[in-house]
């Protein structure tokens, strides 16, 4: 009796497994396919992504509901609970990588024009490094290897560091006429997409060292609630509310700033800054697409209403806040209605920097009790 509930166990088993290895194949597929429509402007091969979403979507349930009956039919304890665990949170990551092909495949409907081979090679380059990550994270699960996702999770700081160096040049591409916004922003959305695709790799690694050793590995950031201020040039009131909510030494928390088109910090900004205690002379401006983790903020504030187009599609993940708020550093008149400029946009920052602060440690708080 004892060997056919064992039977039965490992039966349930191998079948999720089985069908976790369809859908990391079926999406694997989705992401080359839409890369390849990009590389090679096909649109009716990025529809065919798009449309077969839903099949990804479906499989998901169905990989869900053999999971659920596992558990209610086999009552598993210790390992093959962690399994059971870990699948669960595995076919979500997968999903999740199918939503990203369906993005760069909606990206690829943008283009009809060949792409510069430099960028097309470049984006070519990141892919064959994510995609072979999302396969040797699956293969750790299904041989349940910790030396195969311990490998796995080292190379996602070369696909990070690939989709930095890659953002750069593509805004150093705009700064320099060479292609306008309409390009840049959903070229800089595959690379995102593709480098996501890394962090599901090492999430899913992550799983699967928890299911085999039952230690669950913290997930790099996770303690940290991020906030991004963005406006138009990152010159004046981003880096302003930036610095604000840097001083209040909150170890919790990562303050950043980011603009549409990078501008050096205004003088003005950095003499009235200075005034408050504050140096911005030395940090550089940065475009939205070089902000570090950009997918992993919780917070992304709005300073100026031209800001909301870099942001078309809004996760339900990520809040979004509209802090709209006039530009001191375009006033013109005498030094006393400018200086009173910088002064009523300081103090509105600086009290919505306040009341959001107050708002998550709070939130935070209670959710702890």
């Amino acid at each position: 009796m004892a060997g056919n509930l064992e039977q039965s166990l490992q039966r349930d088993i191998d079948r999720i497994r089985e069908r976790i290895t369809e859908m990391s194949q079926r999406v694997g597929q989705a992401l080359r396919v839409a890369v390849k429509a990009l590389e090679t402007r096909d649109h009716q091969m990025a529809y065919a992504v798009i449309l077969r979403d839903q099949y990804i979507d479906e499989q998901e349930k169905e990989i869900d509901r053999l999971i659920l009956e596992f558990i209610l039919r086999q009552q598993p304890v210790a390992g093959h609970l962690r399994f059971a665990y870990s699948a669960i949170k595995i076919n979500a990551d997968l999903e999740r990588v199918g939503d990203y092909a369906e993005s760069i495949a909606r990206q690829a409907l943008k283009f009809d024009q060949p792409l510069p081979e430099s960028i097309q090679g470049r984006i070519l380059e990141l892919a064959d490094m994510a995609i072979p990550m999302l396969h040797d994270a699956i293969r750790a699960f299904t041989g349940r290897d910790t030396d195969q996702a311990r490998r796995t999770i080292e190379v996602e700081d070369t696909v990070d560091a690939l989709r930095s160096r890659q953002l750069s040049e593509l805004v150093k591409l705009h700064h320099d006429g060479q292609i306008t916004y309409e390009i840049l922003d959903p070229l800089a959305a595959v690379v995102r997409r593709l480098e996501r695709v890394s962090d599901q790799a090492r999430d899913i690694c992550m799983e699967v060292l928890y299911m085999c050793t039952g230690e669950y590995a913290k997930h790099p950031g996770s303690d940290v609630f991020r906030v991004l201020f963005v406006d138009q040039h990152n010159s004046c009131r981003s880096r302003m509310a930036e610095a604000v909510a840097q001083a209040l030494g909150l170890p919790d928390f990562t303050f950043s700033s980011a603009g549409l088109e990078p501008h050096p910090i205004d003088p003005a900004t950095a003499a009235f800054m200075a005034g408050k205690g504050f140096d911005l002379s030395h940090s550089p401006p940065k475009a939205i697409y070089q902000v570090p983790n950009l997918d992993h903020y919780q917070v992304i504030v709005i300073l100026a209403p031209e800001s909301k187009k870099a942001f078309p599609e809004q996760p339900q993940k990520v809040v979004y806040l509209d802090w709209s708020v006039a530009d001191p550093s375009r006033i013109a008149g005498s030094p006393e209605q400018i200086q009173a400029a910088y002064e009523q946009t300081y103090r509105f920052i600086q009290q919505h920097v306040h009341d959001l602060v107050q708002a998550i440690l709070g939130r935070n708080q209670t959710e702890s009790k």
